[in-house]
């Protein structure tokens, strides 16, 4: 089938704007023809909403300009992301998983034929796509997958069978990333994994079951038997194994974090300066308390930060870049940002009071939309420890044991790590428990964070926002190693029955 190549309206324009333009329609579809809160507050999205948003064209930007896309320039895919989250989280997601989780990939590794029919189809038609990893009984472990294909070298297609969840757009995509394990003749699946991109037009996806996700109610998420045939030119081509093919599919997502996050964290700082200057709390507004100018500068550090990641990202990491070895970088940035995500929408809770205590105030729904954010592309506890078992294996192969020496030699704390010399100067364990490498991991990750500041800060961003961003960032660094070097750990026990009800000691 051939399809029209004409360049669809928009995507001619200069970034700045294609994001006016787009900013503009944002506005009006969310704040003038219907009610944010509302809107937000209900599962899904009206169809003439998504209609409209998609004929702006946001996925273009994700898009190689050989097909009429925008170029799949980084640093305009995250602008885009950014523009979108300031005014809905949940549609922020929607694009990031076409564009990271779908787009993206078949741009670095699919074949030709299928390159043209997808870009096409996104770009005239208004597709979406999406990304199926994830399975009931292995969420974290996805190598382990269950997810089977077999190849058939007659129809020079792979049958595929399995069951997936928690895939964003769960009956709503056009077409589906799907992963899956090969299976040999004695019916052994294998270790690699393969990448298939399967058009929903064709069948063999059946929604089992939609789930009531808490939060991020315009998506739609649910558990889906897959049972397909995908020709044999929709599977991806790794370079070299489907394993780094995947590591480079998720840390490229996980650096690309900061688009949603700089948007959400500008928009819970906007909420919260126009809060606090017009609330009036004891006959004095509240932006004079000091306690609510601590959680003032928080809010401003966290989207400074977000905002020296995005920088990063867009610097370093060009579409073609292989990041399967970027897992430092990576695993940082997703885990810190979305923590940021997350605390800056308790803060404006906090700073709100009761009346954001509702799912239709944006207080509320952002506590329970940002949550999920330090879960899913790898939660924030198991990418933390990998940071740490990162740093730890480079410290064995450079025969360093000194944690200050090493960070102050590495790429990415280099700067950062003289912020912390009498902190960070100890010899370090290589046989560590696991709470410490997560422990240690959330502070490797900040200083990482600390270095991507100091960069922006070179550029001529904000010096304010740099400085106040490096005390924040620095009394959380110092903060966690201190706990990271506190010995005292606290034991579970499994059976804690006995003698735990203070009623029965009220009258002993």
């Amino acid at each position: 089938m051939e399809y029209n190549l004409a360049q669809p309206v928009n995507i001619k324009k200069d970034i700045s704007s294609f994001l006016s333009d787009y900013k503009e329609k944002l506005s009006e579809l969310f704040n003038e023809r219907n009610d944010e809160d509302e809107m937000l507050a209900t599962r899904g999205i009206p169809p003439y909403v998504l209609r409209e948003v998609l004929e702006h064209n946001p996925l273009s930007t994700f898009i190689p300009k050989e097909y009429n896309g925008r170029g799949a320039i980084t640093s305009e895919a995250l602008s885009m992301l950014e523009t979108t989250s300031y005014q809905s989280l949940p549609l922020s997601l929607m694009m990031g998983i076409n564009g990271a989780l779908f787009l993206q990939p078949v741009a670095n590794y699919g074949e030709q034929e299928a390159q043209k029919s997808v870009f096409q189809r996104f770009l005239q038609k208004k597709n979406m796509g999406g990304l199926m990893i994830t399975e009931p009984d292995y969420g974290s472990d996805a190598l382990r997958m269950q997810t089977s294909f077999d190849y058939n070298e007659e129809k020079d297609s792979y049958s595929i069978d399995g069951l997936k969840h928690w895939a964003g757009l769960t009956g709503w995509a056009d077409y589906w990333l799907i992963t899956a394990r090969g299976m040999d003749k004695d019916g052994n699946l294998g270790r690699d994994v393969g990448f298939f991109i399967h058009d929903s037009s064709n069948g063999g996806i059946e929604v089992l079951e939609y789930y009531k996700n808490l939060g991020l109610y315009m998506l739609p998420y649910g558990k889906n038997k897959v049972n397909i045939e995908v020709p044999a030119s929709h599977r991806l081509q790794p370079n070299t194994t489907g394993v780094t093919m995947m590591l480079d599919i998720l840390h490229r997502s996980r650096l690309q974090f900061p688009g949603m996050g700089t948007g959400h964290l500008k928009r819970m700082l906007d909420e919260a300066l126009d809060h606090c200057k017009t609330r009036l709390v004891g006959g004095k507004s509240l932006f004079n308390y000091d306690q609510v100018k601590e959680r003032l500068a928080q809010l401003q550090s966290y989207f400074t930060v977000s905002s020296a990641m995005s920088y990063f990202t867009s610097t370093n990491v060009p579409l073609e870049k292989n990041t399967s070895r970027m897992d430092v970088a990576a695993n940082s940035i997703k885990s810190v940002a979305t923590d940021y995500m997350h605390e800056a929408s308790q803060s404006l809770m906090q700073l709100v009071g009761a009346k954001g205590y509702r799912l239709d105030h944006i207080a509320g729904r952002s506590i329970v939309d940002s949550r999920p954010f330090q879960i899913f592309e790898g939660s924030n506890d198991i990418l933390y420890q990998q940071i740490t078992e990162s740093v730890l294996k480079m410290m064995r192969k450079s025969k360093e044991t000194n944690l200050y020496k090493f960070l102050n030699s590495y790429s990415l704390t280099e700067n950062a790590a003289e912020y912390f010399k009498d902190v960070l100067n100890f010899d370090i364990d290589n046989q560590l428990p696991q709470r410490k490498l997560v422990q240690l991991g959330r502070a490797i990750g900040r200083i990482v964070s600390m270095e991507m500041t100091l960069k922006l800060g070179d550029t001529g961003f904000n010096s304010s926002m740099i400085s106040n961003s490096l005390k924040v960032l620095s009394s959380e660094v110092h903060s966690l190693v201190s706990t990271f070097n506190n010995n005292q750990e606290p034991s579970v026990l499994e059976d804690y029955s006995d003698d735990s009800s203070w009623l029965k000691f009220v009258n002993a």
